[in-house]
């Protein structure tokens, strides 16, 4: 039976932060993972902690051609993954006014919304053929259709800081801006596929990527505890969802301002440091 399978999970970025926190999680409950991340020591001593179970793949998902090779190794060996999760991703404080700003610009969008399409195109074919092979779904007692044994999930790690442009955050809060507006083309066009398609907002988590954040950072949530939370919405096929739920409140306040106000309020806002740099 399928469901007797080991779930079988891909995460970028699997080396630190969410990555690493959400990684862990499927881990604990048995997976198989295939880890993508830069930095080799952190996916080796990942892999040394859960032996048998993790599929190491040193690379840069701005690098096309080696997140193919790949995706093409691990479903040969393992199959096709019942989840991919695209959580490679940068911060950085960046400025217009600064030339050199630009390059800090150019990486951020490269890696947090290029990255994220290149890691999941090459899973989508091979996901939407095993999808035909599934078993319908079958009717519940009460004439619902139940949720198939085990489904395919393209799941995208974007952020509250997308909902509006934060001062000082110009690269990031457009890169996911980006990305939830990719998330969602996507979502529409493989509807009735047999992939679901999963946007995730986080809103303050502890990770090195918020270490250094000169601001207050309410309702921060540690990485282990907010990685259960998204590993559950995955489960349910939540199409987006907002993590803790108060940053979804919040979120969604700032949507409605309007512009006027937006900017008196945010005008003077404290601003992620400069002197950070994507790496």
């Amino acid at each position: 039976m399928i469901s007797n399978l080991p779930l079988r999970v891909v995460i970028s970025g699997a080396s630190s932060g969410i990555g690493l926190a959400l990684a862990r999680h499927y881990l604990q409950g048995g997976a198989q993972l295939a880890a993508f991340a830069r930095r080799a020591d952190l996916l080796a001593q990942l892999a040394s902690e859960f032996p048998q179970q993790v599929s190491v793949y040193v690379l840069d998902v701005r690098d096309a051609v080696a997140v193919q090779h790949a995706a093409a190794d691990f479903i040969a060996r393992l199959g096709v993954p019942n989840i991919v999760i695209a959580n490679a991703g940068v911060s950085v404080g960046t400025l217009t006014e600064f030339a050199e700003d630009s390059e800090a610009f150019q990486q951020v969008m490269d890696i947090n919304v290029l990255g994220m399409v290149k890691t999941f195109q090459p899973f989508i074919a091979a996901m939407r053929e095993a999808a035909a092979y599934l078993p319908s779904p079958q009717p519940s007692p009460i004439g619902r259709e139940s949720k198939r044994e085990r489904h395919f999930t393209l799941v995208g790690i974007a952020s509250v800081a997308g909902f509006r442009g934060l001062p000082g955050a110009g690269a990031y809060s457009a890169s996911k801006a980006a990305v939830i507006s990719y998330l969602e083309s996507l979502r529409v066009e493989l509807r009735g596929t047999g992939i679901k398609v999963t946007t995730i907002c986080p809103g303050y988590i502890r990770t090195p990527m918020t270490t250094h954040n000169p601001y207050p950072m309410p309702f921060v949530l540690d990485a282990d505890v907010a990685a259960a939370r998204m590993a559950r919405a995955i489960a349910r096929q939540t199409s987006f969802t907002v993590i803790p739920w108060q940053m979804g409140v919040v979120g969604a306040l700032l949507k409605v301002l309007p512009r006027w106000l937006y900017d008196l309020l945010f005008a003077h806002a404290p601003h992620k440091p400069r002197r950070e740099s994507p790496h």
